[in-house]
């Protein structure tokens, strides 16, 4: 039988162990599954309530938005409108991507403000920077305008009451002597206020470890985009758990990456899309969380 003292042995004995080994505790990331509305771009631009819908219906908790401008808005919603189309669907809008080509490029502040705008509206946590243009990265030096840059919308994000993030491809691993353009914006951006959005597949694609990036820059990978890589043809997507990304390896060390949102994305379909999605978030669901 389990006396009172026993009990209490057992308690000290976790509570050591998890000082020791805080992953052993924290070694997954919050619940909530997201998905990434680029996912569903060729039906959301026709039908963005019955997108949402169907969304919510699949299980997920959160989404990602892209492609904010003035004169579209939404998918032509304001984005008060938004916000209520996501709450009346039991949604939360964490983060989104918007343009920073000429934010980078051209120096247009006035994109910046206008997407701070849109991102307090829809009660965002992040701004993203989704990509860069090919004229943006062409040598160490762009990456380091990039990185100047960033540091100065992300002062901009903090006063804001938002943080700043940065969503990667493969292309910023791309060698510059004996560094990379991902190496710049990691060591010549502000730690505390530019995080990073790691698209699992695109590191898996440039044959890169995510847990080696954790380790080397812990807690500056808030978000995350789960995205499996097709077993026959590595330019191709496919359902979370039916392709070559080792999800389990990097989910049990969520907490090392400091990741807070989870968001699913697939580019393209070998079924239907719908079907896809509710087929992801099972998997994440029963096996990853």
């Amino acid at each position: 039988m389990t006396t009172r003292r026993t009990f209490l042995q057992h308690a000290a004995l976790l509570t050591a162990g998890a000082l020791v080994a805080p992953s052993a505790l924290l070694a997954k990331p919050t619940q909530k599954v997201g998905i990434q509305l680029y996912t569903l771009r060729e039906q959301i631009s026709k039908d963005v309530k019955g997108v949402i819908g169907k969304v919510a219906k699949a299980g997920y908790n959160e989404v990602e938005t892209y492609g904010y401008s003035l004169q579209n808005k939404f998918w032509g919603l304001e984005p008060k409108a938004f916000k209520q189309l996501l709450s009346a669907n039991k949604l939360t809008a964490p983060s989104g991507h918007f343009g920073f080509d000429d934010y980078i490029g051209a120096g247009k502040d006035e994109d910046l403000k206008t997407y701070i705008e849109a991102a307090k509206a829809i009660d965002m946590k992040y701004v993203v920077v989704p990509y860069l243009g090919d004229k943006l990265r062409q040598s160490a030096s762009d990456y380091q305008r990039i990185a100047e840059r960033l540091n100065t919308a992300a002062e901009a994000c903090k006063a804001a009451g938002l943080g700043l993030a940065y969503h990667n491809h493969d292309f910023e691993f791309q060698k510059f002597d004996n560094t990379t353009g991902y190496d710049i914006l990691l060591n010549e951006t502000d730690k505390e206020l530019v995080k990073f959005e790691l698209d699992l597949y695109w590191v898996v694609r440039a044959k890169l470890d995510p847990v080696t990036m954790f380790n080397a820059n812990p807690g500056r990978f808030v978000m995350w985009h789960v995205k499996d890589m097709d077993k026959a043809n590595p330019k191709l997507n496919t359902e979370v758990g039916s392709g070559s990304v080792n999800f389990r390896k990097i989910f049990d060390q969520a907490s090392q990456s400091g990741v807070q949102h989870i968001f699913v994305e697939q580019e393209n379909f070998s079924i239907d899309p719908f079907k896809s999605i509710n087929q992801s978030y099972a998997y994440v669901k029963k096996n990853l969380l």
